[in-house]
C-alpha cells in the first residue's frame, strides 16, 4: 500500500494525552497517516540563526515526524512576509491589507524550494503526497523540476479569490502555475472552484477538457470541491465529557435565566468581530427588552501578536467591548465577556452546549469548523440556534442556519432577535438537518474522498499522457 507524505507549514502531531485540545483536522491526518504508514513534513515552529536542509526525523505511534526549521529572515519574509502579509489578505478579499514585496515573493519560492529539498531523501517511489495551503502552494512544482513524479494533490483550506481580485497580485500568474504541477487541487466550495475555472478561462487562456482536467500553462489538473468536515461523532462525546459538563454547569450558573451567545474565532480581521460587537450593540439598542437578558461570549484566541493589522484589531475590540459594557452594563449583568485565550476542546464544547445562539459572522471564510462544532455539541433535546455569514464556507452547507451578510448590521440583529426568539419545534427541526449534514460529511469522509480521488487521478492523467 502506498504510503501518504502529508506537507503543511505547521506540524500539529496530537499526543495521546492532548488529542482532546488538538484540531480536529490534525486528529484525521494523524489517523490517516497512521493507517497508510506516513510521514508529516513541516516547519518545526522554530525560528534559528542557521536552518540545515536535511529534516529532523522523530517517530510518533506509528507517523515519521519530519520538520525542517526556519531562519529569521524566512520567518519576516517568507511567513510573516508573502504567506501572511500577501496571500492571506488578498485571499480574503481584503486587497487594501495585502502588502507585496518582491523580496518576499523570491522568499516564498525560496523557502518552499528548501521544503522540497528537505523532503525529497524522504520520498519513495509510489508515495502519495498531499500538500496542503497556501503558504506552500509551489512545492510541488519545485518537486517536479527535481524529477519527482509521485502523485501529488493540493489542498487550499482558505477562499480561492475572484480573478479581478488576485489580478492585483504582481506575480498572480506565477502562484496560479505553480498549481498545475499537481494532480489534483482541492478546494472548500464550489465557488472557489468556479474562481479557479474562471481565472483559467479568462485570464491564463486555458480550457476544460471533456475528462474534466483543467488545461493551462502547458499542463493539466484536476480540481474539485471537497468541503471539510469535523468528527461530529467525538464532537457530541465531548459535549457530555466531566470537562464539558464542568464548564456547562459552571456558564449556566453564571448566566442563570440569561441567554448567552458565542462565539469563538481567532483573532483576525477576516472574523468580522468589529461588526459582530457592533451588531450585538445595535440589538440592545433596537430592542431594549434583551438588556439584562441576554450576554455575548467571545472568545478570541491571539494569533499573529506581533503584525500590526492583529495588533489594532485587538486593541480596537478591546476599545469597543469596554465601550459597550460601560454603556449598558449592569451591577450584576455585563453585556460583552471578551476572553483572550484558547481553550481546549472538551471546555469548548460544554460552552457551545450551554449558549443558546452561536453568532458566526466571518467577512470571509474558507469553510469555519466552529459552526461544524456548535451543531455537533447541542443537546438535541433543546438545540441551539446557529447564525451563519454567508460568506464563510460552511453556509453552503449548513443552510438550515440563519444566514445572514455580516455586513448588514440590521439583518444580524433581525437573526439574533429571531433566534432569542425561535420556538422550540423550529429549533429543533433547523438542528436535525444541520446535524444530518455534520455527520454524514465529516473530516474522515473528506479525508479519505481526496486520498481516493488523487489516487484515481493520478492514473487517469499517466493514461491521457499515455494515450497522446
Amino acid at each position: 500500500m502506498s504510503r501518504l507524505i502529508v506537507v503543511s507549514n505547521r506540524v500539529s502531531v496530537p499526543g495521546p494525552k492532548d488529542k482532546a485540545a488538538a484540531g480536529g483536522l490534525a486528529v484525521a491526518l494523524y489517523a490517516a497517516l497512521k493507517k497508510y504508514d506516513g510521514v508529516w513534513f513541516g516547519w518545526s515552529g522554530k525560528v534559528v540563526d542557521n536552518v540545515k536542509t536535511k529534516a529532523y526525523i522523530a517517530h510518533s505511534d506509528g507517523v515519521t515526524v519530519a520538520t525542517t526549521d526556519l531562519s529569521h529572515e524566512d520567518y519576516d519574509e517568507y511567513y510573516n512576509g508573502f504567506a501572511n502579509s500577501t496571500l492571506w489578505p488578498l485571499f480574503h478579499y481584503r486587497t487594501d491589507l495585502a502588502a507585496y514585496e518582491r523580496s518576499h515573493d523570491k522568499s516564498y519560492f525560496r523557502v518552499n524550494a528548501r521544503f522540497a529539498h528537505g523532503l525529497a531523501p524522504l520520498l519513495q517511489p509510489d508515495d502519495l503526497i498531499w500538500v496542503h495551503d497556501y503558504h506552500l502552494i509551489p512545492c510541488a512544482e519545485e518537486l517536479r523540476g527535481m524529477g519527482y513524479e509521485q502523485p501529488m494533490g493540493f489542498f487550499l483550506h482558505i477562499p480561492f479569490p475572484a480573478p479581478q481580485v488576485l489580478l492585483t497580485l504582481p506575480n498572480h500568474q506565477a502562484i496560479v502555475r505553480a498549481l498545475f504541477a499537481y494532480d489534483l487541487i482541492g478546494f472548500q466550495t464550489e465557488s472557489d472552484l468556479q474562481e479557479f475555472e474562471d481565472y483559467v478561462l479568462h485570464e491564463a487562456g486555458g480550457e476544460v477538457l471533456p475528462d474534466g482536467r483543467y488545461a493551462a500553462f502547458g499542463q493539466t489538473v484536476y480540481a474539485d470541491a471537497f468541503p471539510i468536515g469535523i468528527d461530529a461523532k467525538d464532537m457530541s462525546e465531548m459535549a457530555w465529557s466531566p470537562e464539558a459538563v464542568r464548564h456547562h454547569d459552571r456558564m449556566r450558573k453564571s448566566m442563570g435565566e440569561r441567554k448567552m451567545i458565542i462565539g469563538v474565532d481567532r483573532l483576525d480581521y477576516t472574523k468580522g468581530l468589529p461588526e459582530r460587537f457592533a451588531a450585538f450593540e445595535r440589538l440592545l439598542t433596537q430592542y431594549p427588552e434583551n438588556r439584562d437578558r441576554v450576554s455575548l461570549l467571545q472568545i478570541a484566541t491571539t494569533s499573529r501578536a506581533d503584525v500590526p493589522d492583529y495588533i489594532d484589531i485587538q486593541e480596537e475590540l478591546q476599545s469597543a467591548a469596554g465601550r459597550i459594557n460601560g454603556q449598558f452594563a449592569d451591577f450584576d449583568w455585563v453585556p460583552i465577556r471578551y476572553v483572550n485565550r484558547s481553550y481546549p476542546r472538551r471546555s469548548l464544547a460544554g460552552l457551545y452546549r450551554a449558549s443558546e445562539i452561536a453568532l458566526i459572522t466571518p467577512l470571509r471564510d474558507g469553510m469555519n469548523l466552529v459552526a461544524k462544532e456548535y451543531v455537533a455539541a447541542q443537546d438535541p433535546e433543546d438545540p441551539g440556534v446557529l447564525i451563519l455569514s454567508r460568506f464563510a464556507g460552511a453556509a453552503q452547507q449548513l443552510d438550515a442556519a440563519l444566514i445572514v451578510n455580516p455586513y448588514d448590521s440590521d439583518a444580524v440583529v433581525e437573526a439574533l432577535q429571531r433566534a432569542m426568539n425561535m420556538p422550540l419545534e423550529e429549533r429543533c427541526e433547523r438542528w436535525r438537518q444541520l446535524f444530518d449534514n455534520v455527520t454524514k460529511e465529516d473530516v474522515s469522509c473528506w479525508r479519505d474522498d481526496f486520498v481516493e480521488r488523487l489516487r484515481k487521478v493520478s492514473a487517469l492523467k499517466v493514461k491521457a499522457v499515455e494515450a497522446s
